[in-house]
């Protein structure tokens, strides 16, 4: 069997779109931490569309690892010259293929903390990018500030050598930086995260204060923190997705990423060191990413959340199958169209219900299959971020919030941990046991489950929230999922 390698590129079968620019004359400027199958199908995608057209061989990725999971990442890709395929599953089962060449190298911290220091203290690097999942930056989500709050970041503070996070080592390689008199660079966050920029400089600022406070004022001043948007829907690698390419084309490729055709990115520009010509792939450069990324937050992730333990709850196991249920999707147009597009703020030439049926058209697709389990997992790092504000937005301004409380209700029932046929539900959440121990109390204190105001914030104080949460959950535990569900879809806006 062929390997995917620098040498077997030229041999490639035609249907798989090989890059054709010499790889050996790419030149690193952009250490990316977490080098996941969202970052392989999304930047670094469009990194190498850029050198397909001949541009932006300068700006080719270091990839770094600092998870345990992130050793098999580094493994697998350094096997194959950091090659790996992109295949793009289309509605009507036709794929496309493509081999992506803009990653150079993926290091793993724990085992060379000192090599990846270096590389970001490199004079050649001058982008520090990030996909770290929405809790990894130990922001607090109510007031927005630095706590730390993780095992491997209160590790890192403690330590005399922070190796552990991405903000112990860029913090270390900031210092070499300032030392050697190169200047700062841009760290640019690629999670889902509203105003990611600003939550990356409260993280790495903070984090540095509380190390090294007269560093931290350095990099207040030379370091720039842009916001992003970021979307493409990229299910986990399974080894189906491996097979394919071995049984059609001929060849193995490790660790392969599957992607929906959709992808879009916004970009604040306000690069410290430069940045690569990417609005001649399709980037939107702008100077305000907030109107997309309150776009994208509550009509495609707040969807997905919407979706989810409804689905779940109803037997289905993946997003395709829970979209197309008649009952989620009138859930889901009714949450798109009176509660969410109204707190959304206007954008030239953009229609929101319009692109809201564009969700709902991609999460439809079946050739994804993205499981439930992944939207269903880390809720408490989710909702209040993709739903929350939606309900706070139509609370300040009178509106509805009912579709929004049903969803959290729904939430509340699948955190008790069994299904209707008293099935187990695997209830993956940093904050499990609160989460579960609130959720248990549902029969007897229906808002239990909203108190922690951690996560919710003043909305148990809302009375009208209270109410549309509470007569949801009893609908769903009273009359059943189905019925509580077409009950809610049924009434009139509240």
């Amino acid at each position: 069997m062929k390997e995917l390698s620098n040498a077997s590129l030229t041999s490639l079968p035609s249907e798989v779109e090989a890059p054709r620019y010499d790889r050996t004359a790419l030149r690193g400027a952009i250490v990316h931490f977490g080098v996941g199958h969202f970052h392989r199908s999304h930047q670094a995608m469009y990194l190498d569309e850029l050198m397909r057209r001949g541009q932006g061989m300068d700006w080719a990725v270091h990839g770094v690892g600092v998870r345990p999971a992130d050793e098999g990442t580094r493994n697998r890709l350094a096997a194959q010259d950091h090659l790996y395929t992109l295949t793009v599953k289309e509605p009507d089962g036709s794929r496309r293929n493509r081999v992506i060449g803009s990653l150079l190298s993926t290091g793993y911290a724990p085992q060379d903390p000192t090599g990846v220091v270096e590389r970001i203290a490199d004079a050649a690097t001058r982008v520090v990018s990030l996909t770290i999942t929405e809790g990894g930056y130990g922001i607090d989500q109510v007031t927005g500030e630095f706590t730390g709050d993780s095992a491997p970041i209160r590790a890192d503070l403690d330590a005399a050598v922070p190796n552990a996070t991405p903000f112990g080592l860029v913090l270390q390689a900031m210092r070499l930086r300032r030392d050697r008199g190169l200047g700062g660079l841009t760290v640019m966050s690629c999670d889902n995260i509203q105003e990611n920029g600003k939550v990356s400089r409260a993280a790495f600022l903070g984090f540095a204060a509380m190390k090294d406070p007269e560093l931290a004022r350095w990099m207040e001043q030379q370091v720039s923190f842009p916001n992003s948007m970021v979307d493409r829907v990229t299910p986990a690698t399974v080894d189906a997705d491996r097979a394919y390419l071995e049984r059609t084309f001929g060849y193995r490729d490790r660790w392969p990423v599957t992607a929906e055709p959709f992808h879009q990115w916004v970009l604040e520009d306000t690069f410290v060191a430069g940045r690569p010509p990417l609005e001649d792939v399709g980037v939107d450069i702008v100077g305000d990413v907030e109107p997309y990324e309150l776009m994208k937050l509550r009509l495609a992730n707040g969807t997905h959340q919407a979706l989810c333990y409804f689905g779940f709850l109803l037997g289905h196991r993946y997003v395709h199958e829970a979209i197309t249920d008649p009952d989620v999707q009138a859930l889901l147009l009714r949450y798109i169209d009176e509660e969410a597009v109204p707190t959304l703020k206007p954008i030239a030439g953009v229609d929101f219900r319009a692109y809201g049926r564009t969700v709902v058209e991609r999460f439809s697709n079946p050739e994804i299959q993205d499981p439930l389990t992944r939207i269903c997992a880390d809720t408490s790092d989710r909702i209040p971020k993709f739903l929350l504000p939606v309900v706070t937005a139509q609370l300040a301004d009178g509106g509805p919030v009912g579709i929004c409380a049903a969803v959290v209700a729904a939430w509340a029932r699948y955190a008790e941990g069994t299904d209707e046929q008293g099935r187990p539900i695997d209830v993956v959440d940093p904050r499990r046991e609160s989460l579960m121990a609130a959720a248990r109390r549902n029969g007897d204190t229906p808002t239990a489950f909203i108190a922690d105001r951690s996560l919710f914030g003043a909305l148990a104080d809302s009375p009208r929230f209270v109410e549309a949460y509470v007569e949801a959950l009893r609908l769903i535990r009273a009359d059943g999922v189905r019925a509580a569900l077409r009950q809610i879809v049924a009434a009139p806006s509240r």
